[in-house]
């Protein structure tokens, strides 16, 4: 007997196998292209009728993507039923769920952004187009999948940050309203008249275009610094980074101006010498060439 007889047979039953399979592998293949092409025309469909409600873009991609994991997880279902004819539904249900214990294990990170993604999609508060800032990571949502969270920086850098790092840890959302308050910190010298100094912050600040009238403009001395009497300058502006900068630098120019023009001192940090021997002045002559 030959050796390579046995291999012959074998890879002889293997041929005949595929040949039989390929009528089957055709069919499968023509159902996962409709099944791409029903995924592609629902979804489609689901997008443009949500676009015209009220729904949240974030929340409307959730249901597409939803959408499209249902028929593409049906359609593999498909398939693999035509493929394996003997494979009963019972033992492709234990197959999936000892399958889906070690996907898990090999993929936890990637299924752990994916649920952080939809739950984030779900929460109100944070919405496309919004100003957030997370653990020193801070720009606008431009968009929200199922993995992670596009972020543009205000110099137009894109950080690509996972959706369970933005759920896990605490979220400031600093445009959720129009308005936000903004403060800094003005000081004025010692030898000042503090109410009038206060005073004078007050108007110069409520005369801005950039600050929002309807709310209070507030000026509190809030310490003794070491070379003067410091003021908490507090205003209502744009919430956007574009806003805090344009009120800030109005707020700064016209508090100077105004104590300015009263000659009101914002000294420079005053540092006093002690020495523990007293100091000897010595006049050194002139030469005689001078």
């Amino acid at each position: 007997m030959n050796f390579f007889t046995p291999l012959y047979e074998k890879f002889e039953s293997m041929w005949v196998n595929f040949v039989q399979l390929l009528p089957l592998l055709g069919i499968a293949l023509f159902e996962l292209i409709l099944t791409w092409i029903f995924a592609a025309i629902l979804s489609r469909v689901l997008r443009k009728s949500l676009s015209k409600s009220k729904i949240r873009k974030s929340l409307s991609e959730l249901f597409v993507t939803l959408l499209k994991v249902v028929i593409w997880t049906s359609g593999i279902l498909i398939a693999v039923t035509i493929l394996f004819p003997s494979l009963t539904a019972g033992k492709l249900l234990a197959a999936l769920g000892l399958g889906s214990v070690a996907v898990g294990l090999a993929f936890k990170d990637i299924f752990e952004n994916f649920f952080a993604g939809i739950l984030i999609m779900l929460r109100k508060p944070m919405r496309i187009g919004d100003f957030i800032e997370c653990e020193g990571i801070e720009g606008k949502v431009e968009l929200i999948s199922v993995r992670e969270t596009y972020l543009r920086k205000t110099d137009d850098q894109l950080v690509l940050v996972p959706n369970s790092f933005l759920f896990k840890n605490p979220l400031s959302i600093l445009t959720d309203f129009e308005l936000r308050r903004f403060d800094i910190v003005v000081g004025v010298a010692y030898g000042e008249d503090v109410a009038k100094a206060q005073a004078i912050i007050a108007s110069a600040v409520k005369s801005l275009d950039k600050i929002e009238n309807d709310k209070p403009i507030e000026v509190y001395a809030r310490e003794f610094n070491s070379s003067s009497i410091d003021f908490t300058v507090r205003w209502w502006a744009e919430s956007t980074p574009l806003g805090m900068h344009q009120s800030r630098d109005q707020v700064v120019t016209a508090i100077k101006e105004a104590l300015d023009k009263e000659n009101i001192e914002i000294p420079f940090p005053y540092r006093t010498l002690t020495f523990k021997e007293p100091l000897s002045i010595e006049k050194v002559a002139q030469s005689s060439d001078e």
